[in-house]
């Protein structure tokens, strides 16, 4: 398949997410022009507000693909991903990321992901969730531990 035919299935899977109750987002893994994974956006019906379209794609694509490094695939997906699609694109290492819809799009039908995109660079005591450090002396002990590990595996 083609970049296009691979985005046409990713909005594909958006519009059949809405018609079955889910959020309006596709997205397709591919490697070579060939699908690995496809999925759509499952918040509500799963009640799991990680269970976006890309989210859920990349653990169909690791699971089949039996490892957690998806290098040489790229993602197609029906719209610009949020932060935590982006962070999970790229800890998955997928080469390319193809998008249709982007964020301001999706932010006029009440999907707006813009403050976290603001939150991010802010120093963790000024963002509007709070956040404490609390007991970082022995939170290093698990750090230590793996950086002296031989069994580990790196990601």
């Amino acid at each position: 398949m083609d970049k296009k035919e691979l985005m046409r299935r990713a909005i594909a899977l958006s519009e059949e997410s809405v018609r079955n109750g889910g959020g309006p987002f596709g997205a397709v893994i591919a490697r070579n022009g060939e699908i690995v994974a496809e999925a759509s956006n499952s918040v509500t019906l799963d009640n799991d507000p990680t269970a976006h379209a890309e989210v859920n794609c990349i653990r169909r694509a690791a699971a089949k693909m039996g490892t957690f490094c998806l290098e040489g695939c790229e993602i197609y997906t029906s719209c610009e991903p949020c932060p935590m699609c982006l962070g999970a694109i790229y800890w998955a290492r997928l080469d390319k990321i193809y998008y249709a819809n982007n964020r301001k799009d999706a932010a006029k039908i009440g999907f707006d992901d813009d403050f976290i995109y603001q939150e991010i660079p802010l120093p963790p005591d000024e963002r509007q969730k709070k956040m404490e450090l609390l007991l970082p002396d022995e939170a290093i002990k698990a750090f230590r531990m793996w950086e002296e590990s031989g069994e580990k595996t790196e990601y």
